[in-house]
Formats: structure tokens, C-alpha cells, sequence
């Protein structure tokens, strides 16, 4: 399976994709924690340094563009500096921001976190202060920021939505993409908000909630396969989806179609560092490959892969089609053992191939 899965990586082009949702901005104050504070109850942080990241729907955006993907960001900042933080954040990287719209009624959306060293040791995270408005978007402003993507929808191989539940994915907004864009014969990935709340999204072609999201879009509890797959059956039916992605963190994902058929793709044990990123890089792969015309269950295979890569760093990180390469080649081979040695002349030109696009030396011996 590793040899197909390397070729269907190798293979994904460079497809056009647009990124529909919440923008938000991440600033990371670091610095040390000193002392408790003589006018409260609270711990005194001496900082040293900032830093700002993209996150919400920004972040899926900044991943696809790690993928090699060809961006299109639609969504809403405020008239304010973190606004214009967040487009230059995304222009740098490459992302055509045609689709952003500036909202002088609604500041940017921030988390602010505070990390705090003990003793300059590993930095923990004290205080996390979030700004924002969670008010759905003026019908002026939507259509303001859905009117030159609506236009050309038909260009992009794939439409995803990151609904973080701060007013831009409001239902007439989803609505208008999911029916142009069934017109256009374009798939729509949905990543639901925290509530769960999927009445939205009637007609898209398929979400990715994790456990929590599926249980309280489901009303039920997800501690097995068996109701993981019952709510995913669920969730086909109620919102007329082709299949559902239901992510169960360690025990990997649960793949549901519209017919019923269901089934598990366990992922592999890693050290898991940070969780934090891992929903967006798992959206932005199965958008990837979505965008190619990959079927569903190596969708849910790369997933496993990329979802993992992205636990195992701190903090919020691009995962790279090299990247996910080098995990397949490495497991193929780890996986096969002596076994693994002994390919067909097709097997080894696949593993050459990969390892050259990954800048390693190749001899025989």
C-alpha cells in the first residue's frame, strides 16, 4: 500500500484550491516567568519576544500552499494592524488574497497566548486572551467577499471551508458555494465548527469532524468503530454528504460513504508533542487529494499521515509533500524488513524516484 501511496503523492500536482473561513492570527508572547506579581495573585512574565502565525482558516491555506497547492483565500479581516498582518502573512507565502475583504465593523480575530520559561526551562502556556466577534457577517460584506469567487469557481479542483464559528460561514454563505459549486461539478470539504453544528452544509461532499464535533453534531457518544460509523451513516444522511471523515485523534479516522459501507484506517503510534495544527493539516490533505481525484480511502490514508507529522512537531507547522514522502518511504521500509528488499523493476523506480525527489544519494552496491 506504501508503494501506491508514495505514487499518488508524487502525482498530485499542483491543483487550484479555494480556502473559504474564519481568519485568524496567533501571537506568542514568550518570555520568563519570574515571580508572583505584588498587586495580585498572578504570575509576573518578563517578555523577551513575539511572534505571529497564521490560524483558523489562514493556516488551512498556509498548509496547502506547503502541499504545493495553488491558493485562493476568501474571508474577513478587520480595518486594523492584525488585518494587515494576516494578508501579508498569506501573501508571503503565496496565496492569492483576491477573496479577503476588510471589515470596518468587525476587528481580526486573535489569540493571544502567554508562554512562560520556570527557571529557562521548556516554555507553558499561562494565559491564552482571545479577541474577537462572533456576529455572522453583513450580507454586504459576504457578498462582497464571495462575488470574484463565485464568478470563477469552476477553475478550482477544490473548495474547502474552515468554520471556526466566528461569523464568516454563515448558512447563506455556504449555501450559495455548496449550490455553485455542485453546478461546477467541484467538491466541498467541510471542517465544522467546535458546536458541531453541520445544518449548514447540506449537499457538500464530505466533513472532517473529529470525535467531539461528531458527537455533538450527532448527539451521541463516539468511544468505538461501531459509533463512529453509526454517526458518520448519520451524518451522510442528515446533510446529504457523499462521505464523511470522522477523525478520532490516536485511533485514526473512520471513513463513512453515502451507501453505508464503512471503514476504519487505524493510524501509527507516534510521539505526539503538540495537537494543535493537526485538524487543519488533516483538512488540507484530504482537500490536496480531493483536488486530484483521489479516492476516499487513501484520502483517509494520507490523512493518517499528514495528520500525524503534524502532532509530532510543537506548535503549528506546514507539512510538505517531502515530508510525507520520506514517512512513506521510511514505513515501507521498516515495514517490510528483508522482505522489503526484494522488489519488482517498477517497486525500485517508484522508491528511487521518491528518494530523489527528496535529495538523497542513491548508489548500488
Amino acid at each position: 500500500m506504501s508503494n501506491h501511496l508514495i505514487d499518488i503523492v508524487q502525482n498530485l500536482g499542483r491543483p487550484r484550491i479555494l480556502v473559504i473561513g474564519d481568519l485568524i492570527l496567533d501571537r506568542y508572547c514568550w518570555g520568563d516567568a519570574e515571580r508572583v506579581s505584588q498587586e495580585a495573585p498572578v504570575i509576573l512574565l518578563r517578555e523577551d519576544r513575539q511572534e505571529v502565525r497564521l490560524g483558523g482558516a489562514a493556516n488551512v491555506a498556509s498548509m496547502l500552499r506547503g502541499l504545493d497547492a495553488d491558493v485562493t483565500m476568501a474571508g474577513v479581516v478587520g480595518t486594523d494592524l492584525e488585518g494587515r498582518l494576516v494578508r501579508l502573512e498569506l501573501e508571503q507565502k503565496g496565496v492569492d488574497c483576491s477573496g479577503v475583504v476588510s471589515d470596518s465593523h468587525r476587528p481580526t480575530t486573535m489569540k493571544q497566548r502567554y508562554l512562560g520559561r520556570a527557571q529557562h526551562r521548556h516554555p507553558h502556556q499561562m494565559l491564552r486572551v482571545d479577541r474577537e466577534v462572533r456576529s455572522p457577517l453583513s450580507s454586504s460584506i459576504a457578498e462582497e467577499m464571495l462575488g470574484p469567487v463565485l464568478e470563477n469557481l469552476e477553475s478550482y479542483q477544490a473548495i474547502l471551508i474552515s468554520d471556526y464559528a466566528k461569523g464568516v460561514c454563515t448558512r447563506e454563505v455556504a449555501q450559495k458555494v455548496i449550490a455553485r459549486a455542485k453546478e461546477c461539478n467541484v467538491p466541498v470539504i467541510v471542517d465544522p465548527p467546535g458546536s458541531g453544528n453541520c445544518s449548514s452544509y447540506v449537499g457538500a461532499t464530505a466533513v472532517t469532524p473529529n470525535r467531539l464535533e461528531t458527537s455533538r453534531a450527532t448527539r451521541r457518544e463516539i468511544k468505538s468503530e461501531k459509533n463512529a460509523f453509526a454517526a458518520g451513516r448519520l451524518l451522510c444522511a442528515e446533510l446529504d454528504l457523499e462521505y464523511a471523515f470522522v477523525t478520532l485523534d490516536s485511533d485514526g479516522i473512520a471513513l463513512t460513504r453515502n451507501t453505508g459501507e464503512s471503514q476504519m484506517f487505524p493510524t501509527r503510534k507516534r510521539e505526539v508533542y503538540d495537537i494543535t495544527g493537526a485538524g487543519d493539516m488533516v483538512l488540507a490533505m484530504i482537500g490536496m487529494g480531493a483536488a486530484a481525484g483521489i479516492e476516499p480511502e487513501n484520502l483517509a490514508r494520507l490523512a493518517n499521515v499528514a495528520g500525524g507529522l503534524e502532532v509530532e512537531q510543537i506548535g503549528v507547522v506546514c507539512i510538505s509533500r517531502e515530508e510525507i514522502l520520506t514517512d512513506l518511504v521510511t514505513h515501507d521500509t521498516h515495514a517490510h524488513g528483508r522482505a522489503g528488499k526484494i522488489c519488482s523493476l517498477d517497486e525500485l523506480s517508484r522508491h528511487v524516484e521518491a528518494r530523489r525527489k527528496l535529495n538523497q544519494r542513491i548508489v548500488f552496491t
